[in-house]
Formats: structure tokens, sequence, C-alpha cells
């Protein structure tokens, strides 16, 4: 078992991936969020939670104003600036984590770097709007790839993948390079192998074991495995105890960084998975 070390440039920093798994805490202040719910759509309940993540060993944490979820509607920019504007305000300079903001919109990405967020991460993996590799160019920082098969409203209808790892990375190296073509620095680029993004269970499973080939990539390797099913002798829902298990299996496959919602029950996992690696 191993691990590439990887060094991911954000502004100025150069992050040392590789000898431990960094813990991206995700927060989705979406009213419709499966997940969260809404319970973070005020500024002081999303700073509260901010401070809890940081206090609970999180490295970065992921705000996202729309939510991403099979069947979910798109919102404007303008409600995703209304939703999100206030909370990085909030949090900025008050929390230790680096703040990421998940979004597909240049003029929402834009902002965001304004009030602070130093990731951007794109769930389509540069799809919709490619003009959003320019704003991450032109600010110096960090870049998350998601891959995903179409949008959320075709994804129940996509079908079964076969060679999901080979088709995986050919579209994540589409993406790669549709952000080079914009002048996004590779050193600034990270990839997500989007689970659960028009993706059935036995996909999901797949790429977690492939992890491995992803890191021949030589860019730092984000898995969100928190909420999605895997393949299993029997029928399993979604649970925290999933999440354990194929937390685990990424770290030991590969993972640089690790997205959850749970970040105090699913740390001692990953502090576990590290020290296996280490030996």
């Amino acid at each position: 078992m191993s691990r590439k070390r990887v060094d991911w440039k954000i502004k100025n920093e150069v992050l040392h991936l590789g000898e431990r798994t960094l813990i991206v805490g995700a927060m989705n202040v979406a009213p419709d969020s499966p997940v969260d719910g809404g319970r973070y759509e005020d500024p002081d309940r999303a700073f509260v939670q901010a401070v809890q993540m940081a206090d609970q060993g999180a490295d970065i944490i992921e705000i996202a104003a729309e939510s991403f979820h099979s069947g979910s509607k798109r919102i404007s920019e303008a409600e995703e600036l209304r939703r999100l504007i206030p909370i990085l305000k909030r949090v900025r300079g008050k929390v230790s984590p680096l703040i990421c903001v998940e979004t597909y919109k240049p003029a929402v990405a834009e902002k965001a770097i304004e009030h602070g967020a130093v990731i951007i991460k794109d769930p389509t993996g540069l799809t919709l709007d490619q003009e959003l590799a320019k704003i991450v160019m032109q600010h110096d920082v960090g870049f998350i790839l998601q891959h995903t098969r179409g949008t959320p409203d075709t994804w129940p209808k996509q079908p079964s993948m076969k060679g999901a790892v080979g088709m995986v990375m050919a579209e994540l190296n589409a993406a790669l390079n549709r952000a080079g073509r914009m002048g996004v620095e590779r050193t600034r680029l990270a990839l997500d192998v989007g689970l659960g993004m028009g993706k059935r269970k036995e996909t999901n499973s797949e790429l977690i074991t492939g992890l491995a080939e992803f890191n021949e990539m030589r860019l730092p390797v984000v898995v969100s495995p928190e909420g999605h099913p895997f393949n299993a002798a029997i029928t399993l829902e979604p649970s925290l105890g999933t999440t354990i298990a194929a937390v685990t299996m990424a770290v030991l496959r590969g993972a640089h960084l690790v997205r959850v919602y749970s970040v105090e029950a699913i740390r001692p996992a990953i502090l576990v998975a590290d020290q296996a690696l280490i030996g």
C-alpha cells in the first residue's frame, strides 16, 4: 500500500500531501440539501458549525450554497450569492482551516474569493462553464475538479458504467486539459472522482478500489463518500458505518483528501488508516 507524495499550490502556500490524509469538513447551506437540510442558512449557525469542524480536526472547510444531488434544480447566480456571502463574511479570518467554496459559476467564484475562499471546487469538472477556470487562474487559488455524469436532473437516467476507472480517468484528463487551456497551473489542481455523481453503487465501489490508479496522475486525489451507496453482499443503505468503511478503503487506496460532513465521527478511521499506511 502506498500513496504518492504531491504538492498542491494554494495562493502563496504549498501543501505537501501524502504523509497524512487531510480532512475536508463539508457544509451545505442550501435549504434542499439532503444532508444539512438548511440548518446552516443562518450565518451565525454556519459559523458555529465551522468552528466545531475546525475543533474536530478539519483542515479545510467546504461551503456550498447550491445543492448538487439527484433531481436538484439549478439556482440563479444572485440566489447563490445571497446564501453564500453572509456566511463567508461571518467566518472570514475567524477559523483556522482553509475555506473552499463549491460552485460552477464564475461570478460566484470571484465573489467567494473576494470574501476569503482560497479553493474553488467545480462539481461539474468544467463541463458547464469553462470561464470558471479563468477566475481560478487570475487569483491563484486551488482548484478541485470533480467528475460528474451529466447534471443532477439526468443522474437517475444514467446507465451503468463499464470500466469506470478508465472512463473517469479519461474524463478527468479532459477536464485537466480544459483548465490548462484557460491558463490554470497544473500544480493548483486536485481531482475528485465524483462518487455518487450520476453513478450507481457498483461504480462507487469500483472507483474506491481503483483509487491507486488515480495516484498515477500525480495530483491530489479527493474522495467524497458520505451519503453514497456501495456494493456489499447484502443490501446496505448509506450510513455512518458504510461511510467509515469507504473512507478507510479510500485512504488505504491512496486518497489525499477526504470530504465528509461528520468530521468528529470519521476522523478516528482516517487516523487509523493513515497509521496503517505508515506501517
